[in-house]
């Protein structure tokens, strides 16, 4: 773990977990990890008490972690192609249910191939980053049937992705996309997607992404790409006075 501004990490957290794909951070800091490909499990680490606890039991690796409003805990399931969830409320460790995808690979809007990221808004829609489908699928509250809201086969496509992976909301309803295989980040706004960051082609330049995998956002609006082939995380700082523009920080 880091603060902001220090390249040298203030804690270093050890669990006995295997191979995680995903991590979820809430606001009080405790952390959701995906210990799933070995072990079949969630663990949360508490971050009062510095202890793990079992969440969720899961029969795969969670590719992408979230909490949402109501203290929902969502898993994507890459190899089952299907997104699941358990309500944390529940004393008791019932068995998961169903919020997206049939676990039969597929392009149907009920179907999911391959999903990853994923983002539960304060409606409890959830979006999904659908990777082998190029897409990303809107499914809204107790639906089961997808709307695509970007990719090729939207409805207004304004953006072609190539296994998109991480993804965020904000609060003004716009998408942020990492596009895995175009090695960038596209954004919606009024007018369609934007490249934002990696927008000259793969590479290591400060400018450049190679096979980027996840996002996150700080309190100021900066992005924080995982850039994995270049073994490194970027920071690009938000310039609001440069009409949405972003800069990269070494």
């Amino acid at each position: 773990m880091w603060k902001e501004e220090s390249v040298n990490p203030t804690k270093i957290i050890h669990g006995n977990f295997t191979l995680p794909d995903s991590l979820f951070v809430t606001s009080n800091g405790d952390i959701y990890i995906d210990d799933g490909e070995d072990n079949g499990q969630v663990q949360k680490w508490i971050a009062e008490t510095s202890t793990f606890v079992t969440v969720m039991n899961v029969n795969s690796s969670c590719e992408g972690l979230f909490v949402d409003i109501n203290n929902t805990l969502y898993c994507s399931m890459y190899n089952h192609h299907q997104v699941v969830k358990r309500s944390l409320n529940d004393a008791k460790m019932t068995s998961n249910r169903v919020a997206a995808g049939t676990g039969i690979e597929g392009s149907d809007s009920n179907q999911l191939n391959s999903p990853v990221g994923i983002f539960v808004d304060v409606n409890l829609d959830l979006y999904v980053t659908d990777g082998g489908n190029n897409r990303v699928q809107l499914f809204q509250s107790g639906e089961s049937n997808g709307i695509t809201v970007a990719g090729s086969t939207s409805l207004n496509p304004t953006v072609t992705l190539r296994f998109p992976t991480g993804i965020i909301l904000d609060a003004e309803k716009y998408l942020f996309i990492v596009d895995y295989g175009n090695h960038r980040i596209v954004g919606s706004s009024l007018n369609g997607f934007r490249c934002l960051v990696g927008c000259y082609g793969k590479g290591s330049q400060s400018n450049q992404l190679n096979i980027p995998f996840s996002l996150s956002f700080d309190h100021s609006g900066s992005i924080f790409v995982t850039d994995q082939y270049n073994h490194r995380i970027q920071k690009f700082q938000y310039l609001e006075e440069s009409c949405g523009k972003f800069r990269i920080i070494e």
